[in-house]
């Protein structure tokens, strides 16, 4: 069988105002732009991927979950979910594909409650700080682990 050449993308809580919300801190591209960042960036390693985005954290729950039938790993910015939610970070651990998260901002010169990230544990890939462009590095060093090319 054939492993699937498909990435989930979820983007948390409030990524659906990319480019309105605070610019100075996240920039001024949309979460469209993000898509199709990272459609193309994972294109070119012969990958898909299929984008959600939610403000509510049992939409992104199902999501992850339904991952676990046809993706080979999975690119996460759970936004303020990072900082608060264990079911979140659960599922992640639940469906046992590789995951890479990724902040636009840099959470660990941020406000202390920032700081932490359910997430850190259950990922293989961390990118933080790199803005909208972090999109793609954390797409092309997951599909590194999943293709066995990392540290290559």
């Amino acid at each position: 069988m054939t492993p699937p050449r498909r990435l989930l993308l979820v983007n948390g809580p409030n990524l659906n105002l990319l480019g309105f919300r605070d610019p100075a801190m996240y920039g001024s591209q949309t979460l469209a732009d993000v898509e199709s960042l990272a459609a193309r960036t994972a294109g070119a390693h012969g990958f898909e991927v299929r984008a959600v985005q939610s403000n509510h954290e049992g939409v992104l729950l199902d999501a992850i979950h339904d991952a676990r039938t046809d993706c080979a790993g999975i690119v996460i910015n759970p936004g303020g979910l990072t900082h608060t939610s264990v079911v979140l970070r659960d599922a992640l651990s639940a469906v046992r594909l590789p995951v890479a998260e990724v902040h636009i901002s840099d959470i660990l010169a941020r406000e202390p409650f920032r700081q932490l990230s359910y997430v850190a544990d259950v990922a293989v890939v961390h990118v933080i700080g790199e803005g909208v462009a972090g999109y793609a590095t954390a797409i092309d060093r997951l599909i590194a682990v999943i293709t066995g090319q990392a540290g290559a």
